[in-house]
């Protein structure tokens, strides 16, 4: 299959169109390629056709969010002063907050490692240019710690009940990284 193909790009996004709908309302690890199927007006086969396995899809359908979610990391200014958030910062966890369910569906314990994975890479990709490197911490490393840390942040907030609203959580996210993110 020829992934140029108008109709395959059609059905990619058709599936993942359903594949999120469907994933905000399912509990973690209960979505399987026959719901998202139905959802898609297709069958298993061009599921499959398409992708390995739901954590591809869920994966991909989320790019665009993982995307905006590595660039307001990458623009928060890290000498802002320490008490309230960055802009970039405050509306990635707006972002999370209106999507709270899907994140919390895809960053919790039965959720998709490969979100997972695909999140702390896409931050650490944006931030390791921005960080200066010490004698002791080189900026990739750094720039891991930080996206770790922030994925950790945003699973840990998705699965809290209540929800912590997200300027709060996003200054308090803040907080932690002001005092361990050293600019140069």
């Amino acid at each position: 299959m020829n992934p140029d193909d108008p109709r395959a790009q059609r059905t990619r996004a058709r599936l993942r169109e359903a594949a999120l709908s469907l994933a905000a309302g399912a509990a973690p690890g209960t979505l399987g390629v026959a719901a998202i199927a139905r959802a898609a007006g297709v069958n298993r086969a061009t599921v499959y056709a398409h992708y390995r396995d739901v954590d591809e899809l869920l994966t991909d359908a989320m790019e665009d969010a993982l995307s905006q979610a590595a660039r307001a990391a990458a623009v928060c200014p890290l000498d802002a002063p320490p008490d309230r958030a960055p802009a970039p910062l405050r509306e990635l966890f707006e972002h999370v907050a209106a999507n709270a369910a899907l994140y919390r569906t895809m960053l919790g314990s039965q959720g998709s490692p490969r979100f997972a994975a695909r999140m702390r890479e896409r931050m650490t990709e944006e931030l390791a240019p921005r960080l200066t490197p010490t004698a002791h911490t080189p900026a990739d490393l750094h720039a891991a710690y930080l996206s770790g840390a922030l994925t950790g942040l945003i699973a840990h907030w998705t699965a809290s009940d209540p929800l912590l609203p997200a300027g709060q959580a996003a200054d308090a996210a803040w907080r932690l990284v002001a005092e361990r993110a050293p600019v140069g």
